[in-house]
């Protein structure tokens, strides 16, 4: 198996993503492509002690920053560590792993890899990290949307949560700005009623945000600007929360002496807000597994986003999303000869 790994990306590239390639290296099960400039990644290699046995180096010249235009993978830095890795992936790679800019990855993903038959767009599917893990999708890809893009999106985030999370029987929400079915703008009218009617999903209806953190569902579709927006709320607000604890605990001695006995609860507190646990979020639709890992990703972040794209390939998420978007086409195109309408599922 091939991961390959866009070492130029994110915050605290090539160092933390050359380090967490390093520690996953060591359990083994794939071998490990750094793409980017070599002469740094060779430098962070030795820094960390690496066992390059496991580990191959293609240079890239160009590096995709945070600021530039998704567009750039495709057409002003062709030549950049997320450009060459990609292609990488599509010419025999098994696996993309970047944390790099959201925008390009997606973009860059779209038009050098493509999506699976069927699939109208892609979206990137987050872990949010509560008691109850619930997939957010599209977290950030794509703003303007169509109702059918929350079917597919529920279709596939189904599909991820009950052979990667272990969710036997993966429930469905529709984030919406209330729970009665008339609610919100007519795309999310339209889509409650295709979720509503959609067989083969477990479609609970309309949610609120303020219900996410107490698990009303496995999967909960949006738009990417509403997801983006979600997702980036709940990150500041757990870390704002864990910031005021901090301050009530160490205030005086008295308050010290009670963290000690409260410290396992709250480390586990902070371990479950801690979305790095699960290392990335996976592009599901594509025709081939990349994984967006966060843009501030440490080297354990990123060794889990390796692991995730590990068990993506090994669980054949990508055949199972073909073979599962094929039966829907065909479900609806039968529904079109019958005389009811449907829109179009073409790529």
């Amino acid at each position: 198996m091939d991961i390959i790994i866009d070492a130029m990306g994110g915050d605290n590239a090539p160092t933390e993503i050359v380090k967490g390639a390093a520690e996953a290296a060591k359990d083994g099960g794939a071998r490990l492509v750094l793409v980017g400039n070599k002469l740094r990644i060779e430098q962070s290699l030795r820094a960390c002690g690496a066992d390059t046995r496991l580990i191959e180096i293609v240079h890239a010249d160009q590096v995709i920053t945070m600021e530039d235009d998704p567009m750039s993978v495709v057409r002003a830095k062709k030549q950049s560590s997320m450009a060459e890795g990609l292609r990488l992936l599509k010419e025999g790679g098994d696996a993309f792993v970047s944390a790099g800019n959201t925008g390009a990855l997606h973009a860059g993903s779209s038009l050098i890899i493509r999506t699976v038959k069927g699939v109208q767009r892609s979206g990137i599917a987050t872990v949010l990290p509560f008691t109850r893990p619930i997939l957010l999708m599209d977290s950030g890809a794509n703003i303007n949307v169509t109702a059918e893009y929350f079917v597919q999106w529920a279709i596939m985030g189904s599909l991820y949560m009950k052979n990667v999370l272990g969710v036997e029987n993966p429930e469905v929400g529709l984030l919406n700005n209330g729970t009665e079915d008339h609610k919100g703008t007519q795309i999310q009218i339209d889509a409650y009623r295709k979720l509503n009617g959609q067989a083969g999903l477990s479609f609970v209806g309309n949610v609120e945000g303020k219900e996410l953190p107490f698990g009303p569902c496995d999967v909960i579709v949006t738009d990417g600007f509403t997801g983006n927006v979600t997702l980036k709320l709940i990150e500041g607000m757990s870390k704002f929360m864990l910031g005021l604890l901090k301050d009530m605990y160490t205030k005086n001695a008295v308050t010290k002496l009670s963290f000690l006995a409260m410290k396992n609860d709250l480390r586990q507190m902070k371990h479950n807000f801690d979305a790095s646990e699960y290392g990335g979020a996976p592009l599901l639709g594509l025709q081939k597994p990349v994984i967006k890992a966060h843009g501030s990703s440490d080297a354990r972040a990123l060794k889990n986003a390796i692991r995730q794209a590990q068990t993506f390939v090994s669980t054949g998420m990508t055949e199972q999303i073909a073979e599962r978007m094929a039966e829907y086409g065909e479900a609806r195109a039968a529904k079109t000869a019958d005389g009811k309408p449907a829109e179009s599922a073409g790529n």
